[in-house]
């Protein structure tokens, strides 16, 4: 397949996968459930770093978690006593336990005690998704009460890798393009500076069209796929991740 004949196939992906019939059996269905801000953001965070596995079970997991949390997660978060956080103790998706849901909880009432959204904490100086992602994760466990374990659920460039749950959790919040699936809450991070989200399925996908040729997938091949997004669509690459996606995991292609 030639570069425009592969361009027009994946666009017309896009535009059928790209709509809300598609929401409620993917993991954005829980950010979707809220209309305040800073619940969206904290529900689509926890959703997006849960998002390993079968997804029924990673949407099954995100309600028993925000169920505890009353469905009103940016309250909870910001009123919870210390009794009211005993629940928690029994949480667990896979190697998501409870002492990770005590520090997020802990460090999102921390950050929201200073700051009305989760944006400015990938916002620096530089900005590449680089430096967004790698200063995030800086400052996710720039609190002395950070577990060491819990490194491993927020990833970092600095390590490599290919930030797949990150990259999600940034299309879910940036992108707007009125179809009604991602957000488009935050409007100082553009989509062109976006990185494409490099699953299994994506990566399965892209390599058969040869947009990786890279045998690793890490954070150079996720530079690697979205460059060459970027050459149908240099403003909005990412929006190609509803057609990989789709393409991997719904077609089975």
């Amino acid at each position: 397949m030639n570069f425009t004949d592969l361009k027009h196939f994946l666009d017309e992906k896009v535009a059928y996968y790209n709509t809300p019939d598609f929401i409620a059996e993917d993991p954005i269905s829980i950010p979707h459930e809220y209309s305040k801000r800073q619940d969206i953001e904290i529900a689509g965070l926890f959703s997006a770093v849960f998002s390993w596995g079968l997804r029924k079970t990673i949407i099954k997991k995100c309600h028993e978690l925000f169920g505890l949390m009353d469905n009103d997660p940016y309250d909870f978060i910001m009123h919870h006593s210390s009794d009211d956080l005993k629940p928690f103790l029994k949480f667990k998706h896979r190697t998501f336990n409870a002492t990770d849901t005590l520090y997020f909880i802990h460090w999102l009432r921390w950050y929201y005690r200073k700051e009305d959204s989760l944006e400015t904490a990938f916002i620096y100086k530089d900005s590449s998704m680089r430096a967004a992602l790698t200063g995030f994760h800086h400052l996710f466990f720039s609190l002395s009460e950070a577990p060491h374990r819990s490194r491993k659920h927020i990833s970092t460039p600095e390590r490599n890798s290919a930030c797949k749950r990150l990259n999600m959790y940034l299309r879910w919040m940036v992108r707007d393009d009125d179809q009604g699936v991602d957000f488009g809450l935050w409007k100082n991070l553009k989509p062109a500076h976006l990185i494409c989200p490099c699953d299994l399925h994506v990566d399965r996908i892209a390599r058969k069209f040869k947009l990786i040729n890279g045998k690793q997938t890490d954070w150079r091949t996720a530079i690697e796929l979205t460059e060459n997004l970027k050459k149908m669509d240099p403003v909005d690459p990412i929006k190609y991740d509803f057609a990989l996606f789709g393409l991997g995991i719904i077609e089975k292609f």
